[in-house]
């Protein structure tokens, strides 16, 4: 008997137990279905948040001085970071220190987050100012008392985007410095986030209430003095490369510089950190949780798999005569198991397309809720068949090779 009778066979068999072969192929559906939307998900989510940081700046190194080790003239300085500059395949580089204190804006109280570095800093983040300006050369030299809000700072403080000219009072030692607002730039625009929409999505979870704080971007002696530490000494400098491919090699080269100005080679006090590094593991960690949550919802195939093998034993308790019959006529071994396995095989195949219907429908609207694209890749449609076509094989040899060694004699007397 060739493919094409087996397949019409099987079709007509499963037509005529429909109801039968439907629930059979529950499991089936609802294996696939969660598989499928769990992966596809999870690639839509994953494209989404590494693409999300890289879109932040992927060619990065960070370089940190280790406190417990340095000295105070092992710290980074200006002239450090002017000399970086120069190296080659270098782009921006730029210190970064943080002040936390409180704040007065608009007769509101708060706190204050205050982010210190030169005037790289602005590529640094691969953020331009939707209203003013990044603060000059001349305001980082001059340490004037000036800043960059973020404009969800400027929403909560103001209650409008476009603050430039308005001030901010941090408190900090017992000292009131005025800040005044040169610019505004939309962070969460650069991550592919709507600001005012995730401040809404922010104060419903708080259940309407509000803690005001700010954010805000300022020259790096600023935030010093803020601190009340050392001016002109950083422990944290941020480079971009002109080349990605070029990062390692610019940080050994970086970080060789400056030990051999401060002549500490022989203190381990700096940590050199590639970003894309960080990237690549966050990537590594979402496809390890993504396929260990689908392969605990695969178990349920697993349940179908069994639902199959014990629907084709019925089948072929119900159809004893007629293998016998078609045994008595001469049909092989072989034969006989190839039509039960191709029923099989077929029910299975079914129900994974359905399930892969499902699948894909469910993961796109869970895309839609959370926001993230919608990922449906090749191997995924394959995953789907593969699975099918393994579980109605796997499940379906045993009750196929029962009803072809079943003796014909002995199926021919059952009723």
């Amino acid at each position: 008997m060739n493919i094409k009778e087996n397949i019409r066979i099987a079709v007509f068999s499963i037509k005529t137990n429909l109801l039968r072969s439907l629930l059979t192929m529950l499991g089936i559906i609802i294996g696939v279905a969660s598989v499928i939307s769990i992966v596809t998900v999870g690639n839509g989510g994953r494209d989404y948040i590494v693409g999300m940081i890289r879109d932040m700046g992927n060619s990065a190194i960070s370089l940190t001085v280790n406190s417990k080790t340095a000295s105070d003239d092992d710290y980074f300085t200006d002239a450090d970071i002017e000399a970086i500059k120069k190296l080659d395949g270098v782009q921006y580089a730029s210190m970064q220190s943080m002040a936390m204190c409180g704040m007065t804006a608009n007769d509101q109280k708060g706190f204050l987050m205050g982010i210190g570095g030169n005037t790289d800093m602005q590529s640094l983040m691969q953020t331009p100012c939707i209203y003013g300006r990044f603060f000059t050369q001349e305001e980082y030299d001059e340490a004037k008392n000036v800043g960059v809000i973020d404009v969800g700072s400027a929403l909560q403080a103001f209650g409008r985007k476009d603050v430039v000219g308005e001030y901010v009072y941090c408190t900090s030692n017992d000292l009131t410095f005025s800040i005044k607002i040169v610019g505004v730039v939309d962070i969460m625009a650069g991550m592919n986030m709507d600001t005012e929409d995730m401040m809404e999505q922010m104060t419903a979870s708080m259940g309407g209430m509000q803690m005001m704080s700010c954010m805000v971007i300022m020259p790096a002696p600023v935030v010093s003095t803020i601190n009340g530490t050392n001016q002109g000494r950083y422990d944290v400098i941020n480079i971009t490369a002109v080349d990605e491919s070029q990062l390692d090699g610019i940080g050994t080269a970086a970080i060789n510089y400056i030990r051999s100005l401060h002549d500490n080679f022989d203190k381990d006090c700096y940590t050199v950190t590639n970003m894309a590094t960080y990237i690549d593991l966050l990537d590594t960690v979402i496809n390890v949780f993504t396929i260990f949550i689908a392969a605990v919802s695969a178990i349920s195939l697993v349940v179908g798999g069994i639902g199959v093998m014990n629907i084709m034993l019925v089948s072929i308790t119900e159809r004893t005569r007629e293998i016998g019959i078609r045994k008595a006529l001469g049909a092989k071994t072989g034969t006989i198991m190839f039509q039960f396995l191709t029923e099989s095989i077929i029910l299975c195949l079914i129900g994974g397309t359905i399930g892969l219907l499902l699948g894909v429908a469910l993961a796109a609207f869970v895309s839609y809720i959370m926001a993230v694209p919608l990922t449906v890749e090749p191997s995924t449609i394959a995953l789907a068949v593969g699975f099918s076509s393994a579980i109605g094989i796997i499940f379906g040899v045993y009750p196929a090779r029962r009803a072809a060694k079943m003796p014909p004699i002995e199926a021919l007397r059952r009723d």
